[in-house]
């Protein structure tokens, strides 16, 4: 293959309790991508639709994930004789909190590999796509990163090394996501943490945590619903977020599992039961913020267990 074009998803990071380290992909929403080799070596983005972003490599999440890549063939000795064009088509919002960088960032390396020949599995992958993370926030995570190209939920259990951990979701577990058209950056939303927590803060999150993924492991919807809370991060974000206590409320008394900030926000994101449910909580989650006067998306979506794909 001489080109390729694939399809990016969106995702939900964080999932209150994961901060940093739990993602899920969605269906239906993400970027598309065209890479194509080129005689001139290195990687150069020609275009890009859909979003205001520097078309300069070494600005670029996409660019800076792709550079990873090939400096890390180079490094090992392997001689690639060609270069890369990238094409960047945006559908997910920058700074929306579902992932945009991230989907610009999984996707170089994905069609990379793709067209050298899959030198590389998906889970080796998530360590180059999150070199681009930087760009946008500051700092290599791949909470995002690691469910876009794996699908499916994804625990990241340590970076030093990467260790990631696919997880199947439950066959009925379906994800509501409200964006506001307001836009929060990451490097904003990290900047209000603070670096030291209370023992009994973590003490609950851990468990929250560890119940979540027993949730998923066996099935058990109210256990999901009982661990997806958040005692150290959604405090801090929540008054970025117009509205988002009204939202939250609002989307549990319609039957949602749990709700809380997807990624660094100002998504907000509802975990639920069946399609009638997520359709349910979706109305209700929209007439809520209508109220604010703020333009907003509304998206109901299946968790996508595949990830990044070719179209």
């Amino acid at each position: 293959m001489n080109e390729i074009k694939i399809f990016c998803p969106a995702t939900i990071a964080n999932l209150n309790c994961g901060f940093d380290i739990l993602g899920l992909c969605l269906e239906g929403i993400g970027d598309e991508m065209i890479i194509k080799k080129s005689a001139e070596k290195g990687i150069k983005i020609t275009k890009i639709t859909g979003a205001n972003l520097p078309l300069e490599t070494e600005k670029n999440v996409a660019g800076v994930a792709a550079l990873a890549l090939i400096n890390y063939i180079a490094f090992k000795g392997d001689a690639i004789k060609h270069g890369f064009e990238i094409e960047i088509h945006k559908k997910i919002k920058a700074g929306s909190g579902i992932g945009s960088s991230s989907a610009s960032a999984a996707g170089a390396v994905f069609g990379i590999n793709e067209l050298l020949g899959k030198p590389f599995s998906k889970h080796e992958l998530v360590n180059f796509a999150m070199k681009g993370e930087v760009v946008a926030s500051g700092s290599e995570h791949a909470d995002n990163v690691a469910p876009c190209l794996l699908g499916g939920f994804t625990l990241v259990r340590g970076y030093n090394p990467l260790d990631v951990i696919r997880i199947d979701a439950p066959s009925e577990l379906y994800a509501v996501v409200l964006h506001p058209n307001i836009e929060v950056k990451t490097s904003d939303a990290r900047a209000v943490l603070h670096p030291m927590i209370p023992l009994k803060d973590a003490i609950t999150q851990t468990g929250n945590l560890g119940g979540l993924i027993a949730g998923l492991y066996t099935n058990d919807y109210n256990l999901i619903g009982r661990s997806l809370k958040d005692v150290l991060i959604e405090p801090l974000r929540k008054h970025l977020i117009p509205n988002f206590d009204q939202v939250k409320n609002t989307a549990l008394q319609n039957g949602a599992l749990g709700s809380g900030i997807s990624g660094a926000g100002p998504s907000i994101f509802a975990l639920c039961k069946g399609q009638e449910i997520a359709e349910k909580v979706a109305l209700a989650m929209s007439e809520s913020y209508q109220n604010t006067g703020i333009e907003f998306d509304i998206h109901i979506s299946k968790i996508n267990p595949e990830g990044t794909k070719i179209i």
